[in-house]
């Protein structure tokens, strides 16, 4: 059972504290006063007497003899006059008492060691006491002289009168008592200030721990303390609206940074990433020779883009006269692709590196150019050889039933084609113009994967190849549109049945996913296409073996459907050469 301290409140500890320490000051105070006035009093009642004892022994031999016994002698001092005073001669060397006259009887009790007799003939200065007498049954006051080999004592009754004598006048008490209160009441008052002005600070302290905006209400003393509190107070609020700022900035810099069309990563200076967009990660899969999944580590070896990274990680020194621009840029050319890479090294050597596709404005320049020539050369090859199948049939009167049955068939075939060309062709020109008609479900994107293979499957064995995935789990939603999600995986498949060849592996790996994307790789393991080629995959009518697509059937669009649609579903693709061979095309699904 843990036992919990209680807090006592500063102000009251304060408090406590100093009236404690005030209060023993004033009780020392008061004592000191009191003795020292005491021993004045007791001091001059003292000298009363030892005035008397002069005149005794300046007139001992007579106060020795029988006629001065007399109590009321006619040179006492008038002071005492009025006293019983008592009259003692002892000798200093036995203690043996000479006259007392206050009894009549011979005294046999010796004196020597009565405490104003042993000070007198030690010589002390304080040579007075006030004690019990055992002889008279009373207390005195005693006071003692000596006098060559006499101690003269002189005592008067410690009655009413005496008492007075050396009573201490309490005022002074009093006072001090008072001026004490006073201080007191004071003290509290300014520490129950002083405590609303520290707990302020305390509401205000916990405050900036807890980010939390102040109470405009709340009433602020108007002592030094409660300025500097107040002055506190505007500060953090100013720092707490500049930081609410800075977070919309931050956040603005982080959409920005998601949205933009580069790949942008931010890393501390000990290479940790602080972060990233997808389109980096899609750049450096593209760039690199292996696969980043979660190791983005493998981005720093990297022998393409070493130049940038010795940049970033060398400590400039912003203060030093070498310490030039912090901004390198490069150019590289990997898996067909032009990329710019830039790092830019920040003055806590925190870097940046971005990557910028640049091909890809050529690339839109000379589709432009192209794209009414594939376009006119594409449907004429069907339309030339439906034609002229056609014109034979018409203008040849006895052209054999087989002969034209196989003209038939053959026009109807490039009629097909015709027809999946314009389909596709369709396709295209609402995704690019019209995108919004295509409409957006949850769906399972394993599922859409399974049954792209199940309706590829014949095929598949026809040419001895073998499908497998990775990381592909049930369920994987996706928030798009079923025709488009299939059309990218069923294209996909179509494209390496055609191209990889037998006996060859399609490989379907999700090798990354996020709370936002689906990172995934569709390689196989064939030839693999020049790098010259690569960029030019995803084009309109662009075919790396013309004769051959073209022997094959497909209309050169295929892989262009499939960019777009990974386009509608705000994901990037790119294709480069696997390390051990073959294509292999990374792309990415947003899921939201």
């Amino acid at each position: 059972m843990s036992s919990q301290k209680s807090h006592i409140p500063f102000q009251k500890g304060l408090f406590l504290v100093i009236s404690s320490l005030f209060i023993i000051f004033v009780a020392i105070t008061m004592a000191l006063q009191y003795y020292q006035e005491k021993n004045i009093r007791l001091n001059n009642l003292n000298s009363l007497l030892q005035e008397y004892n002069h005149h005794v022994a300046n007139n001992l031999t007579q106060y020795l003899s029988n006629d001065s016994t007399d109590s009321k002698h006619t040179n006492t001092p008038q002071a005492l006059a009025s006293n019983a005073y008592r009259l003692t001669i002892i000798c200093a060397d036995d203690g043996s008492v000479l006259l007392d006259n206050s009894t009549t009887q011979v005294i046999s009790t010796p004196h020597i060691n009565r405490p104003e007799i042993k000070a007198a003939i030690n010589g002390e200065k304080k040579c007075y006491s006030v004690r019990y007498s055992e002889t008279l049954k009373q207390t005195y006051f005693y006071a003692a002289y000596r006098k060559d080999n006499y101690i003269i004592r002189t005592s008067i009754p410690y009655d009413e009168t005496i008492s007075h004598i050396l009573h201490v006048d309490p005022l002074f008490r009093y006072i001090l008592i008072a001026i004490a209160t006073g201080f007191v009441i004071a003290l509290y008052i300014y520490c129950r200030m002083l405590g609303r002005s520290i707990s302020n600070l305390d509401k205000l302290a916990h405050s900036t721990l807890e980010n939390k905006p102040l109470d405009s209400t709340e009433e602020i003393a108007t002592d030094p303390l409660g300025h500097i509190t107040q002055t506190l107070r505007k500060n953090y609020e100013e720092i707490r609206k500049a930081r609410e700022a800075l977070a919309i900035e931050e956040e603005k810099l982080l959409a920005h940074i998601q949205t933009s069309r580069e790949g942008i990563a931010i890393f501390t200076s000990d290479k940790e990433m602080i972060v990233s967009n997808n389109l980096f990660i899609q750049y450096a899969n593209h760039i690199t020779d292996n696969t980043l999944d979660n190791n983005l580590e493998l981005v720093f070896t990297e022998p393409a883009l070493q130049e940038i990274i010795d940049h970033v990680t060398h400590t400039h020194c912003p203060a030093s006269d070498n310490y030039s621009t912090a901004v390198k840029q490069i150019r590289i050319q990997k898996n067909g692709v032009t990329y710019i890479v830039r790092g830019i090294l920040f003055h806590d050597n925190s870097f940046e590196i971005s990557i910028y596709d640049n091909t890809e404005r050529e690339k839109e320049d000379l589709v432009k150019k192209q794209l009414t020539q594939n376009i006119a050369h594409e449907l004429k090859t069907p339309v030339s050889s439906i034609r002229g199948y056609l014109e034979t049939i018409l203008t040849t009167g006895n052209l054999a039933p087989d002969k034209q049955q196989q003209f038939l068939e053959r026009s109807f075939a490039q009629a097909r084609r015709l027809s999946d060309l314009l389909n596709d062709i369709s396709m295209l020109n609402r995704l690019d113009e019209t995108s919004d008609i295509f409409d957006r479900q949850e769906i399972d994107l394993s599922a859409i994967i399974t049954d792209s293979i199940s309706d590829s499957i014949t095929d598949i064995e026809e040419r001895s190849m073998k499908i497998v995935t990775q990381g592909i789990h049930t369920p994987m939603p996706i928030m798009g549109n079923h025709s488009l999600l299939y059309s990218i995986f069923r294209n996909l498949i179509d494209n390496a049945i055609a191209y990889a060849g037998n006996n060859t592996q399609i490989t379907i790996n999700c090798y990354r996913s996020n709370d936002l994307h689906y990172y995934i790789s569709f390689a196989d393991n064939g030839p693999g296409v020049e790098e010259s080629h690569l960029n030019r995959l995803f084009e309109r009518f662009y075919r790396v073996d013309k004769g051959r697509s073209r022997k094959l059937g497909g209309t050169g669009l295929g892989l262009a459907i499939v960019k777009n649609a990974v386009n509608f579903h705000n994901g990037e693709i790119m294709a480069k050469n696997a390390q051990g061979g073959g294509l292999d095309i990374l792309f990415t699904l947003r899921k939201l």
